[in-house]
């Protein structure tokens, strides 16, 4: 006997009644879920011909550093049959150009902004983060800590406990208290909810999961591989199964008392409302857009709607009502009694 769905009892309800409102910590109520994954929309100029920006959640921009960089060699991309691999290298005109001509032009649209940092060294994390305090329209930071830790031999922030709960340490004391920290994690680690912890000890409001996945791809008539910097960052419909399975993973880690509880941000190859349904049953409280934005500048909005009309066939009132339903037994809907239909 198949076990009982948690709704299977319900009647459908009017897709208006939804509270898609996404709680992303004590200071950070997103008036929906869906986001744009860093390093997708740049700074939403080229986004916003398409997509409102002040119908997103919150845009995640380019991640930015304390000084303007090249990047990597080029090619820096390259297609594969599911998704892509890229090899920008952070490059990006540095924290002085985003405060003074970016975060002006996105406050204007009414964008709330995330602004994605990294650094080279702790220091430089805390340097960005110290710039943001107080700029219009930001509402969160997020800290790439996937990116390598030269202090410390070039090895990735996030794949140590150690160096990742310095950077986020950092991070949060130089953002100051009014400001949501969340550490985005890479898959590429043995035990992600090492790294989990190691953020949420630190003092992280939430965690962004997951950062791509480290590939290659060889050209077969050149004989050398498709990227200059020979690795590259796998992300799209690829990656999606691996990165459900590591917000699944946290949030049973902070169901069972493991992690201290913060809300997660899921994304990886979410192309659909069905992708991002699965992020947000598995633990995500909200989702992030990437890839997919390259075939599809306006899916945001679509995945927002097409999401609503889900909830509502399921006749679950709201969105926080849906997140981690997967972990819950089939004869728990307790969750779902709280608001009678």
């Amino acid at each position: 006997m198949s076990p009982r769905h948690p709704t299977a009892h319900r009647d459908p309800i009017d897709p208006a009644d939804i509270d898609m409102s996404a709680p992303l910590g004590a200071r950070l109520t997103l008036p929906n879920p869906v986001l744009t994954a860093s390093g997708c929309a740049g700074y939403g100029r080229e986004l916003h011909r398409f997509t409102p920006l002040h119908e997103l959640g919150a845009l995640t921009t380019k991640t930015v550093m304390p000084y303007a960089r090249s990047g990597r060699a080029t090619p820096r991309m390259t297609e594969t049959p599911s998704g892509m691999l890229n090899s920008i290298g952070l490059q990006g005109s540095g924290i002085d150009h985003l405060v003074t001509d970016e975060l002006p032009w996105l406050a204007e649209h009414g964008a709330r902004v995330l602004v994605s940092i990294a650094g080279e060294r702790t220091e430089e994390f805390a340097e960005t983060a110290a710039r943001l305090a107080g700029q219009p329209g930001v509402v969160g930071i997020e800290a790439n800590i996937s990116c390598p830790n030269v202090a410390d031999r070039g090895l990735v922030f996030a794949c140590d406990p150690d160096a990742s709960f310095a950077a986020v340490r950092a991070v949060k004391a130089a953002a100051g208290p009014d400001l949501p920290v969340y550490a985005k994690l890479t898959p590429d680690v043995t035990r992600i909810t090492d790294i989990a912890a190691a953020c949420t000890e630190a003092g992280a409001d939430g965690l962004s999961m997951i950062n791509t996945v480290l590939g290659m791809a060889i050209d077969t008539h050149t004989f050398r591989p498709s990227l200059a910097g020979v690795t590259g960052g796998l992300s799209g419909p690829a990656i999606r199964p691996v990165a459900v399975r590591c917000v699944y993973q946290v949030y049973a880690a902070m169901r069972s008392g493991t992690l201290r509880p913060v809300p997660l941000l899921g994304m990886g190859g979410i192309a659909s409302a069905r992708d991002a349904l699965e992020f947000i049953l598995a633990g995500a409280s909200g989702i992030a857009l990437g890839t997919a934005l390259f075939r599809d500048p306006s899916l945001p909005l679509k995945v927002r709607d097409d999401l609503r009309e889900t909830l509502a066939r399921h006749a679950i009132r709201s969105l926080a009502d849906a997140v981690g339903l997967a972990h819950h037994q089939p004869e728990d809907d307790s969750r779902l009694r709280r608001t009678p239909v």
